[in-house]
């Protein structure tokens, strides 16, 4: 293969290097098409990590952002409202709030502008996507009646052009949530649209071709996914748009409303709709700290909750409170009955930042250990003796491998949701992609090379409009991965001191080391190269039926 200016220009097998080109020794590797991120959250992330480390060094050229109905425009126009977005980035995806805030220039008001703003300050290793998200569009519209009512017609009117600016400047498409509640157990704004407000809204979608409608779905906490879907999908199916959504459960706990959601599934093939589900090839895991982690909401303890958000002076009180203690005995003997927190034997106390310990052991080890026969009085015992940042491991849930490797060659899915660049001091999803190719190809032979790559590759370009990627082509991008299968693999987890905490020092995130890929190109310039970052910057700003010339930030 010979790239120039970007560019794919030939493909052979008996090529010749001219005077002047290098030539890059691939023999025994696999040379693919850049791997593509299908679901992160770096919206925040690049303005202080504009590295966007690990991604170079897992193959990855491109990152769709915007998630979850999360975005970082439209602005709101109130200080208020603008805090009420900071903190959904904080609470939900981990985004450290000091960075959001002090760092990020905020000098943008449209979808529009914000695009104009992150070419003008931001350089990238990978491609950069993003959605509109419906929560910033309603808060700015609607101020703090976005959490409690309906639109207006008038405020719809107001939201569509706001999405128009957004999907005409090349954002992917409008995010939407039907999933989360907030801190303060409020439903997010999203959730108070009629169907008036989304047919409105998906009516603009329709007018952009290869704009895309994201919705999240409940299959997780109150498991109202099945209804949302087939709402969502008729008001979809009115309009005559594509609908990703998050997506047919593939977890064992789930399969009360699997089967419901797989008949929808299928039913919305049958008639030919754009309709795909999103989901995950690996198991959700989480790592529990005490100062910001939103583990205890997701899992129905409210309690527990209150206590992680709280301030260190006011955590302490609360763990040596008979009365809190009662109370939280009380919660967490009455979460959702999937969730591990049930089990103190699925949960491993890693790390202490007191230095008191134990650490290495589970929590029901612990419980023998302190003669405390009560798994939350045990727990709260042992983050009282060793601080907000210290670190329990959950178990991952145990996935259904029949259901995911049929929706891994489903035509109507879209795989390799990460969530890479959230949830930092939770895990890192970046690498997972990588995890895909040692699992289930070299590992376990239960997909092809051949259908591994494509899931994380021309299938995911394909449905995301990036005609210009996903396949090796002459002619199109140079976005391309080569590596040794027997040479790579998801690495562990390590902690790395790098973002700043508004305070004058660093705190941590979890990533992992490289892979490693021999070679990463985005737009035919290496961003991983020789075992190493290059330093390079070459991703541009992508959006549906966009090639690479959107916004180059230049090598």
């Amino acid at each position: 293969m010979r790239v120039e200016l970007g560019r794919i220009a030939e493909i052979g097998t008996d090529l010749e290097a001219v005077t002047g080109e290098r030539v890059i020794d691939a023999t025994d590797c696999c040379v693919t098409p850049g791997f593509i991120e299908s679901h992160n959250h770096w919206d925040g992330g690049v303005w202080w990590s504009p590295n966007m480390e690990p991604l170079p060094a897992y193959g990855v050229t491109t990152s769709i952002n915007g998630n979850c109905a999360f975005s970082m425009a439209p602005t709101p126009k109130t200080a208020e409202d603008r805090q009420n977005l900071i903190d959904i980035f904080n609470f939900f995806e981990d985004i450290p709030e000091e960075p959001m805030k002090r760092l990020v220039p905020w000098d943008w008001t449209t979808w529009s502008e914000y695009k104009k703003s992150m070419i003008r300050h931001v350089k990238v290793p990978v491609n950069f996507a993003a959605f509109v998200g419906h929560i910033p569009i309603r808060l700015y519209v609607m101020g703090q009646d976005a959490w409690t009512r309906a639109a207006t017609a008038e405020e719809i009117q107001q939201m569509c052009e706001l999405l128009d600016d957004a999907l005409a400047a090349g954002a992917m498409g409008l995010s939407s949530n039907h999933l989360d509640f907030d801190k303060y157990d409020r439903p997010l704004p999203s959730q108070q649209a009629d169907d008036a407000e989304y047919r409105a809204l998906l009516d603009v979608i329709a007018r952009h071709d290869g704009a895309t409608f994201q919705v999240i779905v409940d299959h997780f906490m109150r498991m109202t996914g099945p209804d949302q879907v087939e709402r969502m999908g008729r008001i979809a199916k009115e309009a005559g748009v594509r609908m990703q959504w998050a997506g047919l459960p593939t977890l064992k706990f789930q399969a009360k409303v699997r089967e419901r959601s797989a008949e929808l599934h299928e039913q919305f093939k049958s008639e030919g709709l754009e309709f795909y589900t999103g989901y995950h090839h690996v198991s959700p895991t989480s790592v529990i700290n005490f100062a910001r982690s939103l583990v205890f909401a997701q899992n129905g303890n409210p309690v527990w909750q209150t206590m992680v958000d709280a301030s260190w002076d006011e955590k302490s009180a609360m763990l040596s409170d008979p009365e809190w203690l009662d109370s939280a005995r009380t919660a967490w003997d009455n979460t959702y009955s999937h969730s591990y927190l049930h089990d103190p034997t699925a949960l491993t106390l890693r790390e202490s930042e007191t230095g008191w310990g134990p650490v290495g052991l589970t929590l029901a080890d612990y419980i023998v250990e302190s003669g405390l026969s009560h798994p939350s009085d045990a727990l709260a015992d042992w983050v009282l003796k060793n601080g907000a940042e210290s670190v329990v491991h959950k178990r991952s849930w145990e996935r259904d491998e029949d259901v995911l490797l049929g929706l891994l060659r489903d035509p109507n899915s879209v795989g390799n949701l990460s969530d890479a660049g959230a949830h930092g001091k939770m895990f890192c999803g970046a690498g997972d992609n990588v995890y895909l190719l040692t699992d289930f190809v070299r590992d376990r032979g239960v997909l092809s090379i051949e259908e591994g790559v494509h899931v994380l590759t021309g299938k995911l370009a394909a449905f995301f409009g990036l005609r210009d990627r996903g396949v090796i082509e002459v002619g199109k991008v140079a976005d391309i991965a080569v590596f040794a299968l027997d040479e790579i693999e998801r690495r562990p987890e390590e902690k790395i001191w790098d973002v700043w905490d508004g305070q004058g020092g660093r705190t941590y995130r979890y990533t992992r080391a490289a892979a490693p890929m021999r070679l990463t190109l985005v737009n035919g310039v290496p961003t991983f190269d020789n075992g190493a970052f290059t330093g390079r910057f070459p991703g541009d700003m992508v959006g549906p039926e966009q090639s690479a010339a959107l916004a180059t930030h230049g090598g």
